[in-house]
């Protein structure tokens, strides 16, 4: 077997990921703002020093740029309010916490004109324990408990987004007992396929998210789920019903799926009115909004999407002669996504020798297969602090954060330290050959979907969470302590 020479460009690495002409260099859509390196070569955040920020807090850690998570929150209600002023005097902007949610988050949400979506009694409390308006909130799920609708109910919520037939039937039957309304969208899906990974595409049929618009889900003749609904909610004594909502997915770069998820909806919409007499003055045209997790992503400015979800919904209320709506979006990753990197420590490395792929161009002479190296780096976290790679096949990206180097590229596998072979949190970058163990990396883009996900497997304790601005952090979330996973165990 002939053994390959270490060339920059590997054949094991996936066609999308490029050689970087510098490894020190930052490709700054996947950063926050603040994100440079400083005169020693180390990335600093908001005038910090992650050498600094490993000896007061320790790794694996979330390190959040508050002042880029205040700037994205603000683009994204500025750029709407501009794009739809002249349509329905602006657009409600709810940020979505299932991403990542804190008590702090919540503060600085309100503080910038957003309001709050939530998905379980648990960012429920979150929510009052923060101290927002009940009002600005807005409770999703599609197995909501009657102790969370109670809870909503009780902070008299903004709205509830009812995800099914029964569920509506137990939200009324939950106010009417209390004397009141309980103010209700609609969550329809209108089979608009985005341009997704099938396990994040949440508008086609097969799927559990919704109320379908197809005429055939339902035993009434000739009536869709969302119809049925429609005209349930409409009745009931104990529903006000505001509008219609819909999510078409995650992590979409093009503004295609979402115009025409509004113009479906707002038809429908249009025709409801119309055949029950009724006026629903709402529609939430949900989120989805990708971020640049890799240099090959392409993610849209805000002001983009607000003009392009503007120019179908202004044209078509227009065509169909009725007022337009209030609308309302649920960004959470195009938000916090990119505000925050998760630095750890580098501990294990390992190099292993693969088969070239097939048809990659690399086989030997004489049938003698070319082999060439995969270095394995192990770092003091993984699926427990990031576990999008395991569900998503996420890709992700890594730098070396606590210098730079002159050495050439290796192609890498950044892995983390959990008794499982799928235990991978950047499958494919090129590092530096000369990394080594007590070196820090950066994986950026993990603000939206790691901390919300983690776990204590193998009893690993869940980082912390620290919000950089101005030169100085401070914990928004601490870390679990081996204490604190004890305390919960009750003995024999």
């Amino acid at each position: 077997m002939s053994v390959a020479s270490n060339t920059a460009a590997s054949p094991l690495a996936p066609d999308w990921l490029q050689v970087p002409a510098d490894l020190n260099a930052l490709h700054e859509p996947m950063w926050a703002g603040s994100v440079v390196r400083n005169g020693a070569g180390a990335l600093t955040v908001g005038g910090m020093d992650v050498q600094a920020l490993k000896e007061q807090f320790g790794t694996p850690l979330f390190v959040m740029d508050e002042a880029d998570f205040r700037s994205r929150a603000r683009a994204f209600k500025d750029s709407f309010d501009a794009a739809f002023a002249d349509i329905c005097g602006g657009v409600d902007v709810y940020y979505a916490g299932k991403s990542f949610l804190c008590t702090a988050v919540v503060k600085w949400v309100e503080e910038e004109g957003l309001r709050l979506d939530t998905a379980s009694g648990g960012e429920l409390a979150v929510a009052a324990r923060a101290g927002i308006a009940g009002e600005r909130v807005a409770l999703h799920g599609n197995n909501k408990s009657d102790a969370e609708i109670n809870r909503a109910l009780d902070m008299k919520l903004g709205r509830i987004v009812v995800d099914s037939l029964d569920e509506l039937v137990r939200v009324g039957a939950l106010a009417q007992a209390r004397g009141e309304q309980a103010k209700v969208m609609l969550r329809l899906t209108p089979g608009v396929h985005a341009h997704t990974h099938e396990f994040i595409a949440t508008a086609h049929e097969d799927q559990k998210f919704g109320l379908s618009m197809a005429t055939d889900t339902t035993d009434e003749a000739g009536l869709s789920a969302a119809e049925e609904a429609v005209a349930a909610a409409a009745a009931h004594p104990g529903i006000e019903l505001l509008g219609l909502h819909c999510h078409i997915g995650s992590q979409i770069f093009e503004p295609d799926g979402f115009a025409l998820a509004a113009e479906k909806l707002l038809r429908f919409l249009a025709a409801m009115q119309e055949k029950y007499a009724i006026t629903m003055p709402e529609l939430d045209l949900g989120g989805g909004y990708g971020i640049a997790y890799t240099p090959v992503d392409t993610p849209r400015p805000a002001a983009d999407i607000a003009a392009a979800m503007a120019a179908v919904v202004r044209s078509t209320c227009a065509e169909l002669g009725i007022d337009a709506p209030r609308i309302s979006i649920e960004p959470g990753r195009a938000i916090v996504g990119s505000t925050t990197f998760t630095l750890y420590e580098v501990g294990t490395l390992k190099t292993v020798r693969v088969d070239a792929p097939a048809g990659s161009g690399g086989d030997g002479d004489g049938g003698n297969n070319v082999t060439y190296p995969r270095r394995y780096v192990s770092v003091d976290g993984g699926m427990s602090d990031n576990a999008r790679p395991v569900l998503y096949d996420a890709d992700y990206s890594a730098v070396l954060a606590s210098r730079t180097s002159a050495a050439a590229p290796q192609l890498s596998r950044v892995v983390g330290k959990h008794c499982e072979s799928g235990d991978i949190v950047v499958r494919d970058v090129y590092l530096p050959e000369d990394v080594a163990a007590g070196d820090l990396l950066a994986v950026p883009g993990t603000g939206a979907y790691c901390w919300a996900l983690s776990s204590n497997y193998n009893y690993l304790a869940r980082p912390g969470v620290v919000a950089v601005r101005d030169g100085s952090a401070r914990l928004i979330v601490r870390g679990e302590t081996e204490e604190d996973l004890l305390n919960r165990d009750m003995g024999a």
